[in-house]
């Protein structure tokens, strides 16, 4: 094959790597403007707080933000999990404008002596929230898993997930 026609068709491929680059960046950058909002952006933090009794042991919570998983913890990966009394689901910079956050928490029954049965349960938890994100301040959403009702309320129903948001609090 001759040297110039090499040439030319190497010039060619550089050509298209340089093209398929600027598209790749140009991609890049607008994921970026979309994830931070463009302008200033927001800023989350998402914490959950474990505050069930004695007769509940957290054995699992995953956590979603609009859809997209953002945290997932399991006793198979902690083996102490039920004990860790708060957790930091999420910390950082998020588009400005409506999001939804989903939170699962699965919990195993814990009793001794005559309410040793207990271990054989679970129970599942599934809770969401919807809350909005001011571009330029910084929210704060705390979640937490309690036992609601009293003593007459079913064992099943008593776990539940509580959220709070503190919005627009200072700057980011």
């Amino acid at each position: 094959m001759p040297v110039n026609l090499r040439l030319r068709r190497l010039e060619q491929r550089v050509q298209a790597l340089k093209e398929r680059a600027w598209r790749a960046k140009a991609r890049t950058t607008q994921l970026k403007e979309a994830v931070i909002g463009g302008g200033v952006g927001a800023q989350a933090t998402l914490v959950h707080e474990n505050k069930m009794g004695s007769s509940f042991r957290l054995i699992r919570l995953v956590y979603a933000l609009d859809g997209t998983q953002v945290f997932a913890r399991s006793e198979d990966t902690s083996p102490n999990l039920y004990k860790t009394k708060s957790f930091d689901i999420l910390t950082g910079p998020i588009s400005p404008g409506s999001h939804s956050i989903s939170a699962l928490a699965v919990y195993r029954g814990h009793g001794y002596g005559v309410f040793k049965y207990l271990n054989k349960y679970t129970f599942t938890v599934r809770a969401s929230h919807t809350f909005t994100a001011a571009e330029g301040k910084a929210t704060r959403i705390e979640a937490s898993g309690f036992e609601k009702g009293g003593r007459t309320t079913p064992l099943e129903k008593r776990p539940a997930i509580d959220f709070k948001v503190t919005a627009g609090t200072g700057e980011k």
